[in-house]
């Protein structure tokens, strides 16, 4: 891959600088004023999405800029790079090949001259049989009775994608089968993931693909003893009550596991892309295999369009340009993630992990320390709720907080009135952003002179706007895929590493080290900070307390 400058050394990051200091005070007010076509031209239809960017505090001009900035940063060669099965991922020497996980099966999508696709099929199949059987009854624990609790134990994206897939396709899921989710090394979060559970009736699925992961194992050998004290103290219940999503087979069988219920996955999936594989082997058995395959569907098209769209209408493309005007023009620290269905209540945390994870580097693709602001803090709440929680400080704040509104045109649950005032305020919000409420407006309403100041509206902050009709299995496929291509854009222009995270290692090895420090009986000299070592002597004097 042909290497780029750094971004701030191509002229179009040059030309938007001297734009955005002619243009950073101007009000959406005038730029809607100025242009009544502006909310026609600023709008893209593509794949089932709209996506309205015309409330940014932005013309065409600055949009031909960041298009011509993309092409300079060479965004169209990487892409192709990564579709190609390249070594993007350049620390770890691994192509990037999330994507080959939800191609058809007649695609050719190679590593190192391998067709990756029939392997990802082979997969799919096996977990296609798997899910139907535990889905039909069929599939019996180790009493003979059917499973009817599956327990998935991972951490990080081995557990956020599923359990958000799980919660945001619920809808579509067999509810005669409950899904809970174990992820943190707390016991509490064990303790309550079981608690009410018959383990004659509960399955596990352990995903990790060393099977060496510190919080995943130390679960899974919990869920293994709360499992043989349930029944009776047989070990060989194992096998009918574990299954796994790994790559090591040794220690998947030395725990106790038949690898014949082992699915695996490669090392060109990172944890944050693989929902879409065997780490998706609980949803698919919520929602089903066919449903499972309309949600890769969904992928594979803004796979596609991602690939051969034009940049100017091509969705992952502009949404990551348009964060980076805010992130490095405006120097805006964050992006709200709003979506307006509570069946997405976990969206804004997956993708909190899809963009931090990948874009939170300080240092290029050559280990050179970067110096532009990169990956942004991204948060976010559902729907009226969070207008109830931190919608004053997007309105009325000193800071610029950018957001995108998620909203369908039509429920899954129409209850009378329900969905048109939920979208009534989705439409409201965004309204009044932009365009805020005036001094004169508000003196115009009558009531007191002294509330005016608190009663006015700036507006000029900055959404988009994404609408879909309704949400499907295929739509929130193609949704999360939306916001991968994203990240991946953003990161190609910073000339970073979106696929390597090095920067959750410390913190672990660190842990190791303390860990046994904790439990030791023996009085011992710690070598940490005197504030760590403080804390850790005075934890050991009251743990048992």
């Amino acid at each position: 891959m042909t290497s780029v400058p750094s971004p701030i050394e191509l002229p179009a990051w040059r030309e938007l600088q001297a734009h955005f200091g002619r243009l950073k005070n101007t009000h959406l007010r005038t730029l809607f004023a100025e242009d009544p076509r502006r909310a026609e031209t600023m709008t893209v239809d593509a794949e089932g999405m709209r996506l309205d960017y015309s409330k940014n505090r932005m013309t065409a001009e600055t949009m031909t800029l960041l298009l011509r900035l993309a092409e300079e940063a060479g965004l169209r060669e990487r892409i192709e790079a990564m579709f190609s099965g390249d070594r993007i991922n350049v620390t770890e020497d691994r192509p990037v090949l999330h994507v080959a996980l939800r191609a058809p099966r007649d695609a050719v999508i190679e590593v190192e001259g391998d067709n990756v696709v029939p392997w990802v099929h082979e997969v799919l199949d096996r977990m296609a049989s798997f899910s139907d059987r535990l889905r039909s009854g069929d599939w019996r624990g180790h009493t003979g009775r059917p499973i009817r609790n599956v327990v998935s134990i991972g951490i990080g994206g081995s557990d956020l994608g599923p359990q958000m897939a799980y919660e945001t396709l619920l809808h579509y899921s067999e509810r005669s089968l409950t899904f809970r989710f174990v992820s943190n090394i707390d016991g509490t979060d064990f303790a309550e993931a079981t608690r009410g559970l018959d383990p004659a009736e509960t399955l596990f699925i352990v995903s990790s693909k060393s099977f060496t992961t510190l919080e995943t194992l130390t679960n899974a050998r919990t869920a293994r003893r709360w499992l043989i004290e349930g029944l009776g103290g047989d070990e060989s219940a194992v096998a009918k009550h574990f299954v796994a999503i790994s790559t090591n087979e040794k220690l998947v069988a030395d725990f106790g596991i038949d690898t014949i219920n082992m699915f695996g996955f490669w090392d060109w999936v990172g944890g944050r892309y693989s929902v879409d594989s065997a780490i998706g082997l609980s949803l698919m058995t919520a929602i089903g295999s066919d449903r499972f395959r309309a949600f890769l569907d969904g992928f594979h098209a803004i796979d596609e369009h991602f690939r051969s769209a034009p940049f100017e209408s091509n969705l992952p493309v502009l949404l990551g340009l348009i964060g980076i005007w805010y992130d490095n023009f405006f120097e805006a620290e964050s992006v709200a993630i709003l979506p307006y269905d509570q069946y997405l209540h976990r969206f804004p945390a997956y993708l909190q992990q899809l963009d931090m994870e990948s874009n939170g580097k300080s240092v290029d693709l050559s280990g050179r320390p970067v110096e532009w602001q990169t990956g942004p803090t991204v948060w976010g709440e559902p729907g009226t709720n969070g207008q109830h929680a931190f919608y004053q400080l997007l309105h009325q704040g000193t800071k610029l907080v950018p957001a995108d509104f998620i909203g369908f045109c039509r429920s899954l649950n129409p209850l009378g009135e329900h969905h048109d005032l939920l979208m009534a305020n989705f439409f409201a919000q965004t309204e009044a952003l932009a365009f805020g409420r005036t001094e004169d407006e508000v003196r115009a309403e009558g009531g007191d002179e002294r509330q005016i100041p608190h009663r006015t509206f700036e507006g000029n902050r900055p959404t988009n706007t994404i609408l879909l009709d309704e949400l499907t299995p295929y739509s929130v496929g193609s949704l999360i895929a939306l916001y991968e291509h994203k990240v991946f854009t953003q990161g190609a222009i910073w000339n970073i590493n979106s696929f390597d995270q090095w920067g959750v290692e410390l913190g672990k090895v660190l842990a190791q080290r303390i860990a046994p420090e904790l439990t030791s009986v023996e009085a011992s000299s710690l070598e940490h900070d005197g504030s760590t070592s403080n804390l850790i002597r005075h934890y050991k004097a009251r743990r048992k307390a």
